[in-house]
């Protein structure tokens, strides 16, 4: 078992790119984050609501590493928690080496079961120009391009997250699947 720790937790009641930090966020089981417009038990991902709208929602909580920050630094594109619209930023875990079906305990309670690749769309262009292409990397393991702007789970153990909380990781049982996106 690997660990880091939650630098960042954010959260938007409405539809925009970015969500703003809180000091907490309380994670639902089989819903998401409470307060924030991707909750819930079917698809909230507001263009595939109006194809399938019935599908269930393996997009309830978008986590991100911090380091992608750091990454990104140099190239001159400047982002900090949140701006990405993810729910969760932590520090230590190589969230995109994960196998589908990890589980992350985050803080003392929660525990979110990762489901695959966010799939990067081309609002992150609009949030900076530029920014989109840097979401993109070949994948030493598979020889094909992948995505580097975090992973979504869902919630598998209520609990409240914190910055500074620990991030505990529990592999799957073998074989491992590589992360998909979803």
């Amino acid at each position: 078992m690997t660990s880091g720790r939650i630098t960042a937790v954010s959260r938007n009641a409405s539809y925009s790119f970015s969500k703003p930090n809180h000091p907490s966020i309380t994670l639902l089981a089989g819903l998401g984050v409470e307060g924030d417009v991707h909750a819930g038990e079917t698809i909230r991902h507001q263009f595939r609501m109006t194809y399938e709208p019935d599908l269930p929602n393996l997009r309830q909580v978008h986590l991100m590493h911090e380091e992608l920050f750091e990454e990104l630094a140099p190239k001159g594109f400047e982002v900090s928690a949140g701006q990405l619209g993810e729910n969760v930023t932590t520090r230590g875990v190589d969230l995109l080496g994960l196998p589908t079906g990890t589980l992350l305990r985050l803080g003392a309670d929660a525990v979110v079961e990762v489901t695959g690749l966010r799939n990067p769309c081309s609002k992150i262009n609009d949030f900076q120009s530029g920014l989109l292409g840097e979401m993109f990397a070949l994948d030493p393991r598979s020889d094909e391009f992948t995505f580097k702007c975090g992973v979504m789970a869902v919630v598998r153990q209520t609990g409240t997250v914190r910055p500074d909380d620990p991030v505990e990781v529990e592999l799957p049982a073998l074989p491992h699947r590589v992360l998909e996106r979803v």
